[in-house]
Parts: structure tokens; C-alpha cells; sequence
């Protein structure tokens, strides 16, 4: 169980989100409405998540951090398997992705960074676990995947995929001049169908119909259902990077991913990744 803790919350407007306050009038409104916009479309946006006056500082640390990112241009497909799994001819599985993105790893991450301070912050969890009606809500074991930073450079983008946990939180930090526009496909599998001509559509460009589009500010806070919705980033143009914050929880004690996602992400893995298997609680192809 998330505990509460005591003292100011890392960044956090509380005039709009009183996370300073569990459990009061304002806490309970912020929290239903999070609820009712996941139901409708399984993402929300919390707008002006982060202090005004804070958003610079959110986005120098993350300019400081990008040149630690892990980076990488490799063909993927959407659920992040290998294309010689098999897979019939028609598959979307067997449809070639660009990922050009890049990770900077929670270990190098410093703990007095913003993001870090309101990653590990307790009342900030049990927030975040109540808006998606959880009753718990658990830091990642993995030494590399619990908080990250995601760096899109101009030219490339974070192609179609799905996300391997069932809810995702997620914090613009700096946006480009122009495109890396986030495009989602609400509940476009389900834990009993995986859809996958509805995948393919969207995946050779017949899909328009599935999917919407989300402008996204600094500051800015994400709740998103990325197991069930296919999404990306769009390319990015201009001079300047797309930085986003990854805040990567989970509803069970223990998650450590796999070594080959962990290789292919970061460049590494640890001996916690060699030793533990990724745990799963379904049995969908990703």
C-alpha cells in the first residue's frame, strides 16, 4: 500500500491538485475527473501539473540529461518482438518500424532532479494510484526502467507500439518547434482480442478513423492505458529535442523487465535483469 508522506510535493501546483491534502474536497475532485476521462478514452491530461514558475526548471535538468541517453536507430515492429517469430505473412507484427528514440536510465538520473523528487514522492503515488482506481501502487524494482527520460531527436520519432505495462504516467519537459505530436488508438485490443486488423490499419495507414491526436504542454501530466492503445510520437522537427519524462510504476511489487527489452532500450542490463523474469499479467503477443 502507497503510504503518505509529510511536507511540500516536488513541483506540484497544489491550488489545482491539492496532493498536499489526501483524501480532501479537491484531492477527490481531481481524482474523479481523471477517472471519468480514462473511462471515456483511456488517457487523461492533468494540465499545469507543474508549478509555472517550475517549468523551466524542468526542462534545463532535462536538457542537462539528454546527452546521457542511450541512443539508438533501429527496425522494431509494434509489439516489440522479433519478425522472425513465426508470424503469418499478413501480421501486423511483420510490418517494419523506425525507433529512433532515446533513454536516459533512472541510474543516471540524479535523485535531487525534479523528476526524481516527484517520482519516489508518496503522496504523489497515491494520487496517481487512485486516479486509476488502484488500491496500490509499487516503484518498479528495475534499476533501469523506473523513471526514465524519453529523447526524441528532430528527424526521428517513438514509432507505433504498445506499452508493456497496463497504465502509464508520463510528463512532457521540453517540446520541438514543430511535429512530435503524441497519436493514440484507444482501446484498440482488449485482454481477450488483440485486434489485429484493426492494428494493421492503423499501421499502413488506413487507420485515420482510430486515432486521435494530443497537444501536450511542459508541465503537463499523462495518465494513459498504453497496454490496450496503440500509440506513438510523431516525428520531430526543427532544432529541438522532445523530452518526456517516464514515470513507470505498477500494481505489484517486483517488476523487472526482460534483458533483451532492457539491451534494446538502454544499452545494458544489470544482474537484477539476468536474474528475474518480466512478470505478466496476460497473455497478450507483447
Amino acid at each position: 500500500m502507497v503510504a503518505v508522506g509529510q511536507g511540500s510535493v516536488p513541483g506540484v501546483d497544489v491550488g489545482r491538485y491539492p496532493l498536499d491534502s489526501p483524501g480532501s474536497d479537491g484531492w477527490l475532485r481531481a481524482v474523479e475527473g481523471a477517472r471519468a476521462e480514462l473511462a471515456a478514452g483511456g488517457c487523461c491530461v492533468l494540465r499545469g501539473f507543474i508549478r509555472p514558475e517550475l517549468v523551466e526548471t524542468l526542462r534545463s535538468e532535462g536538457e542537462e540529461l539528454a546527452p546521457r541517453a542511450h541512443y539508438t536507430v533501429e527496425n522494431v515492429n509494434a509489439y516489440n518482438i522479433p519478425f522472425d517469430a513465426g508470424l503469418p505473412t499478413d501480421h501486423p507484427g511483420r510490418i517494419v518500424l523506425q525507433r529512433g528514440n532515446a533513454f536516459v536510465a533512472r541510474d543516471l538520473i540524479p535523485r535531487e532532479a525534479l523528476i526524481h523528487r516527484l517520482y519516489v514522492d508518496t503522496r504523489f503515488q497515491r494520487f496517481v494510484a487512485d486516479c486509476f482506481g488502484l488500491a496500490e501502487l509499487h516503484e518498479y524494482s528495475d534499476p533501469l526502467a523506473g523513471l526514465c527520460l524519453n529523447v526524441v531527436a528532430p528527424g526521428q520519432s517513438h514509432p507505433w507500439h504498445f506499452d508493456t505495462n497496463e497504465f502509464t504516467v508520463s510528463m512532457l519537459t521540453q517540446e520541438p518547434e514543430d511535429g512530435g505530436v503524441f497519436e493514440y488508438c484507444p482501446g484498440i485490443r482488449s485482454r481477450e482480442a488483440e485486434n489485429f486488423a484493426d492494428v494493421r490499419a492503423v499501421l499502413t495507414g488506413d487507420g485515420e478513423r482510430f486515432i486521435r491526436r494530443l497537444a501536450l504542454r511542459p508541465g503537463d501530466l499523462q495518465l494513459f492505458q498504453g497496454r490496450f492503445s496503440l500509440h506513438r510520437v510523431a516525428p520531430v522537427h526543427g532544432a529541438v529535442q522532445r523530452h518526456s519524462a517516464i514515470f513507470a510504476y505498477s500494481d505489484s511489487p517486483g517488476l523487472i523487465g526482460t534483458a533483451e527489452r532492457t539491451r534494446q532500450l538502454f544499452g545494458r542490463v544489470t544482474p537484477d535483469h539476468l536474474a528475474v523474469g518480466e512478470i505478466r499479467g496476460d497473455r497478450l503477443l507483447d
